[in-house]
């Protein structure tokens, strides 16, 4: 297969695909799909509007050829979509293709874990804010105790899935859990990433005062020992990882608000529909469904997102103030995948 590259106005590449394949979740967090927005009667997109398995592989064998070599599922809950490991099968397939992860809140893992492994999926990122119950419960907003996560985290384990774990951290809500998460996954060798309340979406209601800084964060990990730096494995990565001194154990901090990292995003995004995104922040997204679903060739398709890209000059996240918050209109986290 011949591979063309394509840049953006910062010069910075193509080469990582995220896709949303369920805007539907089994928890309501309240900074991606609070309970009083995302209720009972709430509108989720029906099996019809979502994209086939036929028509993700398109994408992506598409993608690849512009430099695409990373994929991650997402959803809402991913695990969500039926069969979810016979379409990792076919991506795994594509030639370029050189890693598949996924972003699950980790209940179904018990089920799912063996299969997806043995479909092609390589790593899992788990969502998981507090481990005490109280705490969690409260924030996933349907009081699923945090030992059915913990079970999931430990059948991906089992499985010889790469396992990290990812905490949002709200300040007044569950910042007293740090130490707590922390110390448990430093025990048990699974990376612990700390995310800053970000500000996606229209219905989370952040504000600055929220939002626990990566520095703060530090400081109270090292209580638990001393932090040194691990480099970065790849361009545009956006964790800053650290090491417990004296161990091989790694902890990483997630900063798009005291530490921006846009300089070196290289990530696209395609939504459960098929709307194709440039940014996490992004105001609208340019709709991709039309063509899949119509008499339109590979090339036309490739020729339309390499003109999105090459005109693409995000870079949110470095530009943020509390009144761009406010005045600017964004996607939801659930609809575009985190």
């Amino acid at each position: 297969m011949t591979f063309e590259h394509v840049y953006d106005q910062y010069e910075r590449p193509l080469q990582d695909l995220r896709i949303s394949i369920i805007d539907r979740c089994n928890f309501r967090c309240s900074y991606c799909m609070p309970a009083e927005i995302f209720g009972e009667d709430y509108a989720f997109l029906p099996e019809d509007k979502l994209l086939s398995f036929s028509e993700i592989e398109r994408v992506v064998r598409l993608f690849t050829k512009l430099g695409v070599k990373k994929l991650r599922l997402t959803g809402g809950e991913p695990l969500m979509r039926k069969d979810a490991y016979l379409l990792i099968r076919r991506l795994a397939a594509i030639d370029g293709i050189e890693d598949i992860a996924l972003t699950t809140n980790g209940v179904f893992l018990v089920k799912e874990a063996k299969r997806l492994k043995e479909a092609g999926l390589k790593r899992v990122n788990v969502s998981l804010d507090a481990i005490t119950e109280s705490i969690f419960q409260k924030m996933n907003g349907k009081n699923v105790k945090p030992k059915a996560v913990l079970r999931g985290i430990d059948a991906a384990v089992k499985a010889g899935l790469d396992v990290k774990i990812n905490m949002v951290v709200k300040k007044g809500v569950n910042d007293c859990e740090v130490l707590n998460m922390a110390s448990y996954f430093k025990d048990q060798h699974i990376t612990l990433r700390f995310i800053e309340f970000m500000d996606v979406g229209q219905t989370n209601g952040w504000n600055f005062a929220e939002v626990v800084t990566k520095k703060e964060l530090m400081e109270q990990v090292s209580i638990l020992g001393e932090l040194e730096t691990v480099g970065k494995d790849y361009l545009g990565e956006v964790a800053s990882k650290y090491r417990y001194k004296g161990t091989n154990v790694e902890v990483g901090f997630i900063s798009s608000v005291s530490d921006t990292f846009c300089g070196n995003c290289t990530r696209a995004r395609i939504s459960a529909d098929g709307k194709l995104y440039t940014c996490l922040f992004a105001e609208e997204g340019h709709t991709l469904v039309e063509s899949l679903r119509s008499d339109a060739t590979d090339q036309e398709i490739l020729t339309t997102v390499k003109g999105i890209w090459n005109k693409r000059f995000d870079r949110y996240s470095e530009l943020r103030t509390e009144e761009s918050v406010k005045k600017r209109k964004k996607i939801e986290m659930s609809y575009i995948g985190g």
